[in-house]
C-alpha cells in the first residue's frame, strides 16, 4: 500500500493504460503476418540499349528513387519486345519495364499491368530524297533499316510495311531489302547512302532527330494517311510537328509534318508491391510532367494509351492523387502506415472500450487505497463505541500515528487531494475522540499514549 502511493500517479496510470498500449503494440508488431510482406527496397527495371532514351530515363528514376531509400538496377536490353518477355517471365528478377505501346510480345502477359504512359514516341521515317515524302510508296524497292531484333521499332515498322505489302513474307512480292541495323548504324547509313530509309521510334528531344532533320538530302516522311493508321491501330496517336519547330532560322521542318506515335509505357508485374506504385508515379511525374516538343506540360504520366490493364493502385492515384501519407511523409513511414491502415478500424474497435473503461477504473483504484485507510478508522471507532472504562487504546493510538506518518510521505494526484485531506481530518477526529474518552473515563493509558 505504501509502495503504491510513494510512486505517485505514474504507477496506477501505467497499470490502467498499460494493457491498452500493449494490445496496440502487439497488433502493430503482428502487421507483417496480418497484411503481408513489407515493401521491398530494391527493384530491377528493364530498359533498352544504353544509348537509348529508355535507359536514360530509367537512370533518372534510379537517382530520384535512391533519395527515398529504393535501390534500382537498370538492365540494358535489346528493346521493348525483350523487356516484355523478361517482365512476363520474371527473368533476372525484373519487376518493371519500359515498353513501347503496340508491340506483340511472346509469352504469357496475363501477369502484366500498366502503371502509366510516360510520353509519346513518334515513328520517324527518314528517307534519302530531295523531294517531300508523303507515303510508303516512295520506299518500294529501297533498302530499309527497321531496327534490331527485339526492338519496338522493328515491331511497329514490320506492321506498317506489311500494311503496304512491303514487309518480308508479304503476300505481294516486292523488291524491298530489310536490314536490322541499330540506331547509330542507321544514321550513318542514311548519311553515307548505304541505306535509303530508316525507322526510328524515339523522343523528339533526341539529338538524332535534330541531326537528321538538319542533314542535306534526307527527308522526314509525312504520314498523309495517319487517320487510317489510327483507326487500324488504337495504340497509335497522331501528332503534328509544326513548321519551323526544330529550327526557326532554317525553317526546319519546312512544313507541318504529321507523325504516328505510340506511347512509352511503364509496365509492372502484378505482384509488384502496391506501396511502390505511388512512389513510382510521383517519380515519373518529376521526370515527364514538363512535357516536350509534342506534348503540353502535365499531359504525362497518363492512364491513357496503355496496352495492359491499369494497375488498381495506379488508377486510384490518377483519380485522387497521392494519399496524405505519400504527400507529406517520408516514403518508408508512408509505406508502413499504408500497410497498417487496414488494422486501424479493428484496432479502434478494440481500443475504444478500453479508453472508456480506463478512467473509471483509474478512479476506483485511487479511491480504493483511500478507503483501505478508512477501514482502519472504522475499526478504531467501532472499538471505541463498544469500549468500557478500562479498555486500553494505546495500540490504536499508535496505529493512527503510524497512519499519519505514512500519509505524510504520500504523493497524491491533484484531482484526489480532497479525499486525501478529508482522510487527514478524520484521523485527527478519531484521535480526539480517543483522548476525550480517556479524559472522561480517567484512562491514563490513552492520555499517556496521546
Amino acid at each position: 500500500m505504501q509502495q503504491f502511493w510513494r510512486s505517485g500517479k505514474a504507477r496506477p496510470t501505467a497499470r490502467i493504460w498499460g494493457p491498452a498500449l500493449l494490445i496496440s503494440a502487439a497488433a502493430l508488431l503482428a502487421t507483417p503476418w496480418l497484411i503481408g510482406p513489407r515493401c521491398p527496397n530494391h527493384v530491377v527495371i528493364a530498359t533498352g540499349s544504353p544509348d537509348g532514351a529508355y535507359y536514360d530515363f530509367a537512370n533518372q528514376y534510379r537517382l530520384l528513387l535512391a533519395k527515398q531509400g529504393i535501390t534500382v538496377d537498370v538492365l540494358a536490353t535489346k528493346g521493348s519486345v525483350e523487356n516484355s518477355e523478361r517482365l512476363s517471365r520474371g527473368t533476372d528478377n525484373v519487376s518493371l519495364a519500359l515498353i513501347q505501346g503496340g508491340i506483340s510480345p511472346k509469352g504469357d502477359t496475363d501477369h502484366l499491368e500498366s502503371l502509366a504512359s510516360l510520353y509519346l514516341e513518334p515513328v520517324w521515317v527518314f528517307c534519302r530524297s530531295n523531294e517531300p515524302v508523303d507515303d510508303f510508296e516512295h520506299l518500294r524497292g529501297k533498302r530499309i533499316s527497321i531496327g534490331p531484333e527485339g526492338s519496338g521499332t522493328r515491331e511497329i515498322a514490320k506492321r506498317l510495311l506489311a500494311d503496304n505489302k512491303m514487309a518480308p513474307h508479304a503476300s505481294v512480292n516486292v523488291e524491298c531489302e530489310i536490314v536490322d541495323w541499330g540506331t547509330h548504324a542507321s544514321v550513318e547509313g542514311l548519311k553515307s547512302g548505304e541505306i535509303d530509309a530508316a525507322f526510328f521510334v524515339i523522343s523528339p528531344n533526341s539529338p538524332i532527330v535534330h541531326e537528321l532533320l538538319l542533314a542535306d538530302g534526307i527527308q522526314l516522311m509525312n504520314f498523309r494517311r495517319a487517320a487510317a493508321y489510327r483507326r487500324r491501330y488504337p495504340f497509335l496517336s497522331s501528332v503534328t510537328l509544326p513548321e519551323g519547330l526544330i529550327d526557326f532560322e532554317k525553317n526546319i521542318p519546312s512544313r507541318d509534318t504529321v507523325l504516328l506515335a505510340p506511347s512509352a509505357n511503364l509496365v509492372a508485374r502484378d505482384d509488384l508491391h502496391h506501396a511502390l506504385v505511388p512512389l513510382l508515379l510521383q517519380t515519373a511525374e518529376q521526370v515527364h510532367e514538363s512535357g516536350g516538343l509534342l506534348a503540353f506540360p502535365e499531359s504525362f504520366p497518363s492512364p491513357n494509351f496503355v496496352d495492359h490493364p491499369l494497375n488498381p493502385t495506379a488508377r486510384r492515384y490518377f483519380r485522387s492523387g497521392p494519399t496524405l501519407f505519400y504527400r507529406y511523409l517520408p516514403f518508408w513511414l508512408a509505406a508502413w502506415l499504408d500497410r497498417v491502415k487496414i488494422l486501424l478500424l479493428p484496432l479502434c474497435t478494440l481500443l475504444l472500450p478500453l479508453l472508456k473503461v480506463a478512467p473509471p477504473v483509474y478512479r476506483w483504484r485511487i479511491r480504493s487505497k483511500i478507503f483501505r485507510w478508512y477501514r482502519v478508522l472504522r475499526e478504531v471507532e467501532q472499538k471505541l463505541k463498544d469500549a468500557g472504562p478500562e479498555t486500553d487504546f494505546r495500540t490504536d493510538m499508535e496505529r493512527l500515528r503510524n497512519l499519519e506518518a505514512e500519509l505524510s510521505e504520500v504523493s497524491v494526484p491533484l484531482s484526489y487531494m480532497a479525499e486525501f485531506y478529508d482522510l487527514h481530518l478524520h484521523i485527527m477526529l478519531v484521535q480526539n475522540k480517543l483522548q476525550m474518552h480517556g479524559q472522561t473515563t480517567g484512562n491514563t493509558g490513552v492520555r499517556k499514549a496521546a
